[in-house]
């Protein structure tokens, strides 16, 4: 909010501030355009907190009720997973969605493209008791990231999505099947945004500690594949 304020003192300050000196953003744009209004910054801080915005979904599943542990790896080749036993992200085709863009799209697709989506608006879903960025959080990581991978499991099927900076580039398919349930996300940051893309093992495992901490029952994993 601060860097569009100071945007619109400053063309306040021209002669050029006229109806066609605005612009409209798209939300992958307005993301790229100013990461830090929803990271904080693009160094290490809102590196970080990229995780935190991905594992708090995580968190929101287990204090629903639907989520005993949650796993987070960071790999060799700079990029993390963040794995769960919840219900998995729905797959099915979104109506409204579908609508809006003039093609079939999944709910997932949703989740991870599309700002201001997602099943934490209503008290329904998750009870009113929520944290993150609410319908946001995952989608900013997305566009923030060189490429993403989600898997789902889910109703007995292992469903997988492939994403780069924020956009799909595969549809939702099945590639296996499976008793079990929950989401994997893997992402690698994207070093044409941040300006440090190292993530430091001691300040993840440090924020991790907290969150077990106050969620009990919930059991949070923590790997450095980097340090093997």
């Amino acid at each position: 909010q601060q860097d569009e304020r100071s945007f619109l003192l400053r063309l306040k300050g021209t002669n050029d501030y006229t109806g066609t000196s605005m612009k409209h953003l798209s939300d992958n744009e307005h993301v790229l355009k100013r990461p830090g209004m929803y990271i904080g910054d693009t160094v290490s801080r809102g590196l970080h907190h990229t995780v935190y915005e991905v594992v708090d979904n995580s968190i929101d599943e287990a204090m629903a009720g639907f989520a005993k542990e949650v796993s987070v790896v960071i790999h060799p080749d700079g990029s993390v997973t963040v794995e769960d036993d919840e219900r998995g992200i729905p797959v099915d085709i979104h109506a409204d969605l579908s609508e809006e863009f003039g093609r079939d799209v999944t709910t997932l697709e949703g989740v991870m493209t599309v700002l201001k989506f997602g099943g934490k608006f209503e008290d329904e879903a998750y009870g009113g008791v929520t944290g993150g960025l609410h319908g946001v959080g995952v989608t900013v990581v997305n566009v923030l990231s060189e490429w993403c991978i989600v898997e789902v499991r889910r109703d007995g099927h292992v469903y997988q999505q492939e994403y780069e900076r924020g956009l799909a580039t595969t549809e939702v398919r099945r590639t296996g099947a499976t008793s079990k349930r929950g989401t994997k996300t893997t992402y690698k940051p994207d070093a044409q945004i941040f300006k440090v893309t190292t993530f430091n093992a001691s300040t993840l495992s440090k924020r991790l500690q907290e969150l077990a901490f106050l969620n009990a029952g919930v059991k949070i994993n923590f790997k450095d594949e980097r340090s093997d």
